[in-house]
């Protein structure tokens, strides 16, 4: 039994769109919850000392019926192990099938990783390299442009993923294929934009958010937990709109800064000393001081599992924007919902990446490329309609943004098993 499964999270947000959606069928329930694949591999490497180390690997492929399988590939080892691991990325597969269908997205999810920290265990450049490249050997008849299009995630970068595709291409004689894989640096096929991507996605839902609510942005106080890219440019692009930052944290610690601070000096400082402690008019606070600060809009953009009930019972923000992949466990959801806060998603609130991956392939394909605002303007509309969409369906069924956005996202999924039908 796994600790804090969150494959059974990710399950029950299925079974709950069933429910409103008055899907009964135990058969329909199942196949949008289980994935599709789930690849597991070995992956022996030739170490800097001469010995061979065993790794373990993972390909979660969960839905393809609107498109090819999407999703990160991770080098992380979570407190679980490997088996914890494994109903992780079975989990994030399945909520990037849902969110490639709430921002409309012609894809579907999936998701993967090797068991390691390249960081804590400090792998060579050369030791990560061939671990990428043994990774990629090992999952390489299953993925591909028209079948399954991995990209970058937790600790893995566009390096990694011009690794993965030079191996691709030179198993597959050598035929460029930059389609493969997308979060590629630019002079390797990437887009521009797609560093900012899910950041400035999770701003979009913010500023609609905002709207919605008559949160004037202007002065509003933001909460940013996590300071990795999608949090930090969250909290720049949010700036541009008027806020401020007044809290922030990273692997070492949280701090509050109630005077705010710019994203940007925060930044330097962490880059300086190594974490956003200690940051000049900062105090050092604890997770869940951080979590419930009194402030207009907090982002949870670490981890999972980071919001349970009492912490809810505490919140004193009035929108959520989650821009890490599951921070809420369900338990707190009923209780964030009759505190009148406005959740918007991970599937939602953290979309702008797969938005971009999408428009990397397109791009790829057609050998064709877009400057940065064109592929800024076209995630926005995407973004921007799924929340309003989600918005629409949260106020008809009289639900929370969660289970509107999995009720949307069902909806459009099942539309496309229905068209194809059960073959063969």
């Amino acid at each position: 039994m796994v600790k804090n499964d969150p494959f059974a999270n990710a399950t029950k947000q299925v079974n709950d769109a069933c429910d409103i959606l008055g899907i009964k069928d135990k058969g329909i329930r199942d196949y949008l919850a289980i994935p599709n694949r789930i690849l597991r591999v070995k992956i022996p490497v030739t170490m800097d000392n001469g010995k061979v180390r065993v790794f373990t690997g993972f390909r979660s492929q969960h839905n393809n019926d609107r498109g090819p399988y999407k999703g990160g590939i991770r080098y992380f080892n979570p407190e679980g192990g490997v088996e914890y691991m494994e109903r992780e990325v079975m989990a994030l597969s399945s909520w990037m099938t849902w969110k490639c269908a709430i921002v409309d997205v012609p894809l579907g999810g999936g998701k993967g990783g090797i068991y390691v920290n390249p960081k804590t265990e400090k792998l060579s450049e050369n030791e990560l390299e061939r671990l990428t490249r043994g990774f990629a050997y090992k999952i390489s008849e299953v993925i591909g442009p028209e079948k399954d299009i991995p990209a970058p995630d937790v600790y893995t970068t566009g390096k990694e993923m011009t690794q993965i595709m030079d191996t691709f291409s030179k198993l597959n004689g050598n035929k460029y294929s930059p389609g493969v894989i997308t979060g590629k640096p630019i002079s390797m096929g990437g887009s521009l934009a797609r560093n900012v991507a899910t950041g400035l996605g999770a701003a979009y839902t913010v500023r609609e958010a905002a709207k919605t609510l008559k949160v004037n942005l202007k002065g509003a106080k933001v909460v940013l937990q996590g300071f990795g890219n999608a949090s930090t440019f969250a909290g720049e692009y949010l700036e541009k709109m008027g806020a401020k930052v007044i809290a922030v944290s990273d692997s070492k610690g949280s701090i509050s800064i109630p005077k705010g601070a710019k994203v940007s000096k925060i930044l330097e400082h962490k880059q300086k000393k190594g974490s956003v402690v200690g940051f000049p008019g900062s105090k050092k606070i604890s997770t869940e001081e951080l979590l419930t600060t009194k402030c207009d809009v907090l982002v949870p953009g670490a981890l999972e599992n980071q919001i349970d009930a009492k912490i809810a019972k505490n919140l004193k923000c009035k929108i959520i924007a989650e821009a890490a992949n599951g921070p809420t466990l369900p338990e707190a959801d009923p209780i964030i919902y009759k505190k009148n806060i406005l959740v918007i998603p991970d599937i939602l609130a953290n979309s702008g990446g797969v938005c971009i991956s999408y428009l990397e392939w397109v791009q790829n394909n057609m050998g064709y490329y877009w400057t940065f605002d064109e592929v800024a303007n076209k995630m926005e509309k995407n973004i921007t309609q799924g929340f309003k969409d989600a918005y629409a369906l949260s106020k008809k069924h009289k639900i929370d943004m969660r289970k509107a956005t999995m009720v949307l996202a069902v909806e459009r999924v099942l539309d496309a098993f229905n068209t194809k039908g059960i073959w063969p």
